[in-house]
C-alpha cells in the first residue's frame, strides 16, 4: 500500500477549513489543519510532510512570515498560497519569499487537487536531480550518505549529527534557535533533549576543527551559528 501524501494546511476560516479538509482527505490526502502562523509554525517543526498549503491573511502571524520561516530550514518542500486578493503585487511577494504556486478564493476543489499534484511532481522530480551535498568552508557534507568530507578524509556520521550540521550549514553566519533544532530533530522542546543536542554540538565542534575557515559557535540565549569565513572573504572583494 502506497504512503499518503501528508499535507500541513494552515486556515482560520472556520468553514473554509473544514470543507477543504474535508475534500482533500476525499481525495485521499493526509490533511493536518491549522488556524493560525504560530501553531503552523509549530506543527511543520513536529512533523513530516510532503506540501503546505499557507492561507496568506492568518492570525498571529501571517502566510508569508510562515512561510518564510519554514523556508529558512526546508528549502525544498512545495507552499502553496491561498488567498482572497489576485493583486499582482501579493502574488509577486509569494513567489519572491519562496512560494510555488498561488490559488485565489474562492476555488474549485479539483483545482486545487490539481495544483497540488502538479506540485508535487515537480518537487519530485527536482529531488531525483538533486545530490543532498553542501559545501562549506574548505567541506563538504553528503546527507544521503550522512558523511562529512573534510581536511581529504570521511567522517561518518550519525543521522542526528548529519541533520544537526545540515541545518547548521543552511543557516550558515546565522543563528539556529535551539528551538527550531530541537523541535526539527528530537521532535521536541524539552531541557534534556536540550543536553543531548549540546553532546552533538561538541562532537560536530571535533569533527570540523581541522577546518580553519569554519567554526560552530554559541550565542548565549539563542542557540548556535556555524560561521563560515570564506563567505565573509568572498563579500570583501
Amino acid at each position: 500500500m502506497s504512503k499518503k501524501v501528508k499535507l500541513l494546511f494552515v486556515e482560520d476560516d472556520e468553514n473554509l477549513g473544514f470543507v477543504t479538509k474535508d475534500n482533500l482527505e476525499l481525495y485521499d490526502f493526509e490533511v493536518h489543519w491549522e488556524k493560525d502562523g504560530v501553531s503552523g509554525f509549530s506543527a511543520f517543526c513536529e512533523g513530516q510532510f510532503d506540501l503546505c498549503i499557507f492561507d496568506v491573511m492568518l492570525p498571529k502571524k501571517d502566510g508569508f512570515t510562515l512561510a518564510s520561516e519554514v523556508r529558512s530550514v526546508n528549502t525544498q518542500i512545495p507552499i502553496l498560497f491561498l488567498t482572497a486578493k489576485a493583486l499582482d503585487q501579493d502574488k509577486i511577494e509569494g513567489f519572491k519569499i519562496g512560494g510555488d504556486d498561488y490559488v485565489t478564493k474562492p476555488f474549485n476543489m479539483e483545482l486545487l487537487k490539481l495544483r497540488i499534484e502538479a506540485l508535487l511532481k515537480r518537487s519530485e522530480n527536482q529531488l531525483s536531480l538533486q545530490s543532498e551535498l553542501f559545501e562549506f568552508g574548505g567541506s563538504s557534507l553528503d546527507c544521503g550518505r550522512q558523511i562529512l568530507l573534510i581536511d581529504g578524509q570521511e567522517e561518518k556520521l550519525s543521522q542526528k549529527e548529519s541533520e544537526l550540521l545540515k541545518l547548521l550549514v543552511i543557516h550558515k553566519n546565522k543563528v539556529l534557535s535551539r528551538e527550531v533544532a530541537l523541535k526539527l530533530i528530537w521532535g521536541e522542546n524539552d531541557y534534556f533533549k536540550g543536553r543531548s543536542m549540546d553532546v552533538f554540538i561538541a562532537r560536530l565542534r571535533k569533527l570540523i576543527k581541522s577546518d580553519s575557515n569554519i567554526e560552530i559557535i554559541t550565542i548565549h540565549g539563542k542557540g548556535f551559528q556555524l560561521n563560515d569565513h570564506t563567505e565573509h572573504a568572498k563579500n570583501e572583494k
